[in-house]
């Protein structure tokens, strides 16, 4: 129980990004492109879950201090040291196994992945600015890697929106948690750890970064939705895709500026009007990209 709750499978909802690209391509459900975004899917999964590990065993001293991550089972004594390590490793030798089953793009990305998010356990989580691209790296690879597996052509649209996308995730996450230690400061709360990164951003620097990612992705979400809606259509649904989009980045945003984005997964699972806004989006979209 203490390794599947440390394998921490609820962030697995951010794996999704991977059919993001079968989708923008409108042949997701065809047998010979779902299958391969699949293995992708599970492949993210289980690397994710490694480097989760790594992290928390890394962090395990100073999440003891934590009025939260110290209920991390490596924190808390529940993990043994050693299994978790053990369990690192084949979760790690599962994942590249499976991507290398599928070609080897899709392992290179996945390698990718897992150097990236070493690096940033490891050396760069302290650096501002550099654990912020390494922070919006790891949702790309994961919209790369679905069109890698599938051998499908990425969409240069699809990659800015993809990019930009990542990085006002991530500056939503470093400023929400900010927002967070400042106002906890200032209500006389005892001080929760902050992580070091934090001490070298302001808030008005974070919600700049946030919003200009955001006014990027959308311009490039736009120009993308009428390359899509090229294709013969009944209506033109790709371009009426615009409307959830820039809602649900725009409702996105409000739990942003409160400063409760620190969990981009708990926001999206805890907020029906979101979940109907993406929905919409997926739909109009998915439409837009099959011609119908």
């Amino acid at each position: 129980m203490a390794l599947a709750v440390a394998m921490r499978p609820r962030h697995w909802l951010k794996n999704v990004l991977v059919f993001a690209a079968p989708l923008a391509a409108g042949l997701l459900l065809e047998p010979d492109v779902l299958v391969p975004s699949l293995v992708a899917f599970v492949a993210f999964c289980l690397i994710s879950s490694a480097t989760y590990l790594v992290n928390d065993l890394r962090d395990a001293e100073s999440d003891r201090a934590h009025p939260t991550k110290r209920n991390r089972p490596s924190a808390a004594g529940d993990l043994p040291s050693a299994v978790a390590v053990v369990a690192a490793i084949v979760l790690a030798a599962a994942a590249f196994g499976l991507a290398a089953a599928i070609n080897v793009g899709l392992l290179l990305v996945l390698l990718t992945y897992a150097v990236f998010t070493l690096a940033y356990t490891l050396v760069l989580k302290h650096e501002p600015v550099f654990e912020l691209l390494l922070l919006a790296m790891g949702f790309l690879l994961r919209a790369i890697a679905g069109g890698v597996a599938s051998e499908l052509p990425i969409s240069r649209w699809f990659l800015i929106v993809a990019g930009f996308g990542s990085l006002f995730m991530a500056a939503g996450k470093r400023y929400s948690e900010l927002k967070r230690a400042s106002r906890d400061h200032s209500a006389g709360e005892p001080a929760v750890p902050m992580r070091r990164s934090l001490a070298g951003y302001t808030t008005g620097y974070l919600r700049f970064v946030w919003a200009i990612s955001a006014a990027v992705a959308i311009t490039a979400y736009c120009l993308w939705a009428f390359e899509v809606g090229d294709a013969s259509s009944t209506a033109p649904w790709a371009a009426w895709s615009v409307l959830p989009f820039v809602a649900g980045l725009l409702r996105y945003a409000i739990d942003v500026d409160k400063g409760e984005a620190e969990a981009p997964e708990e926001v999206v699972l805890h907020d029906p009007a979101l979940i109907l806004t993406g929905a919409a989006w997926l739909v109009l979209f998915g439409l837009g990209a099959m011609g119908v």
